[in-house]
């Protein structure tokens, strides 16, 4: 097996008094193991390229790549600047080292070694792991109390149990970053936040290691107060786009389909209706991957699942798949009757549901069900996003942008009894909180969750119209309807 190709990415700006003094903290005995050191000179007005250029010459053995960027691209363009070029290069890992010392060198072989021997896909050196470490190293008493409440916000906002989200010592494997999107990150200072949500959604294993803190002359180029305000928009956007809320890029790993598990949800409460049902014959319309499907079939139920394509372990699920395109109406060669139709999150994804409704009504006898759920475009979210013409649609949630129809109560009880089905009972449900706690338990998160959830409850309570994130229908063919297709 080949060794590993491993970089080192100085980004360094006005630091010509510091970078000789970091290169030469590079451990002796880990300089063979360093495939390239690539410094990235930000467009410095000092002479921090010289410094680059003449450490090449008195320190042979260290691969330099010394570059200055004519223009300067700021903390994050920086780093996106050194990861394209480690992706390109073949490079396998690569650390992130700042040109001005706060970070210790001699911590390099400590920050790879995992990711080398397969333990992680990013290893971030913490100030935080050791009791009092960051204070004895000389971190101010502001920044220490500034990072513990920003570090609390951030896990209860993204899931997870961080020690830090703010030290720059950071190493990757590069096969993680070439699958994330960093390239549409921030070019500023809350770039490194930016990314660590990005290897939070795409599931990629995160390590921490204990680093000393240093701190000296170096001068700070952070602005304190609008750092804290970007990397917290930064937090809780991505809770936001788990949410279904927002343009949903930083969720960019996420289904807008993936079942739902919280009591509150509307899979937990479909399939609770369904279970008071005798078991028989079932059809699953947009079935997924199957996951109700296999809860149905543990009560007893004989399921018929359709969707589009056969998503994961659905045929393993499912009793009989067919593959189909609903947008195109039922397919042909369904044997009903079934004495129960689910078409959970389904009526919004097709052009012309009352059609759909009404082939459905004739699959079902007069003692079967039929069960629906319908985003509610009556919820205060996309009223609001109209309201301030920034109408859109979104990754998932209410405004999909699979989604193809809109419905509010009014109009969904409309169209369904205009297909003739009657009510049988209704129900809904509010925000998909339960996303608060994806990802691993976050300090706080449960908290968090249950504080929102009641809340929402209360207000759904008072006014479903405008708080009530779908809606559920239990349906039962009415009686002049199966009087005309007897």
């Amino acid at each position: 097996m080949s060794e590993p190709r491993i970089g080192v990415l100085v980004v360094a700006y006005n630091a010509a008094g510091t970078l000789a003094g970091v290169l030469d903290r590079i451990p002796e005995d880990f300089r063979s193991s360093i495939s390239t050191v690539l410094i990235g000179d930000d467009a410095s007005s000092d002479s921090t390229h010289l410094v680059a250029v003449g450490y090449q010459q008195i320190a042979p053995e260290l691969p330099i790549v010394a570059v200055r960027h004519p223009e300067n691209l700021g903390y994050g363009g920086n780093q996106k600047w050194g990861y394209r070029w480690a992706i390109e290069h073949d490079l396998d890992v690569v650390v992130l080292l700042h040109g001005d010392g706060q970070y210790a060198p001699e911590m390099l072989p400590d920050m790879v070694a995992p990711i080398v021997d397969g333990e992680a896909d990013a290893v971030f050196g913490s100030r935080m792991l050791d009791d009092g470490a960051a204070r004895r190293g000389g971190m101010p008493l502001y920044k220490y109390v500034g990072n513990r409440i920003l570090t609390t916000v951030q896990n209860a906002a993204a899931g997870v149990e961080l020690s830090e989200w703010h030290s720059g010592y950071r190493a990757y494997a590069v096969r993680a970053l070439a699958e994330v999107p960093f390239e549409s990150n921030s070019d500023d200072f809350d770039f490194d936040t930016e990314i660590i949500i990005q290897m939070i959604e795409g599931g990629k294993r995160i390590l921490e290691i204990p680093i000393p803190t240093y701190y000296g002359d170096e001068i700070c180029h952070v602005n304190g107060l609008s750092y804290a305000r970007d990397v917290t928009v930064d937090t809780l956007r991505y809770r936001a786009h788990k949410m279904g809320f927002g343009t949903g890029e930083l969720a960019f790993a996420s289904s807008g389909y993936e079942h739902k598990e919280d009591d509150d949800s509307s899979h937990v409460r479909l399939v609770e209706w369904a279970s008071t049902f005798p078991p028989g014959r079932v059809l699953d319309l947009g079935c997924g991957d199957g996951a109700l499907a296999e809860r149905l079939r543990a009560m007893g139920h004989e399921v018929t699942g359709v969707d589009l394509q056969p998503w994961g372990e659905v045929k393993e699920r499912v009793d009989r798949f067919v593959q189909a395109d609903l947008d195109q109406g039922l397919p042909s060669g369904l044997e009903g009757p079934f004495d129960l139709v689910l078409a959970a999150d389904v009526l919004e994804h097709v052009r012309r549901p009352a059609e759909l409704l009404e082939e459905l009504g004739r699959l079902v006898p007069p003692t079967g069900h039929v069960i629906v759920s319908v985003p509610n475009f009556g919820h205060w979210y996309p009223r609001l996003r109209v309201l301030l013409g920034r109408f859109d649609y979104d990754r998932r949630g209410i405004l999909d942008q699979d989604h193809v129809r809109f419905f509010t109560r009014r109009s969904v009880e409309r169209l369904l009894q205009g297909a003739g089905l009657r009510i049988e009972r209704r129900d809904s449900t509010g925000l998909p909180v339960e996303v608060v706690d994806r990802g691993g338990p976050a300090a706080g998160g449960g908290r968090l969750r249950r504080l929102v959830a009641a809340a929402d409850r209360l207000v759904r309570t008072l006014r479903p119209e405008l708080f009530a994130y779908q809606f559920l229908y239990d349906l039962r063919p009415a009686p002049q309807r199966s009087r005309r297709t007897r």
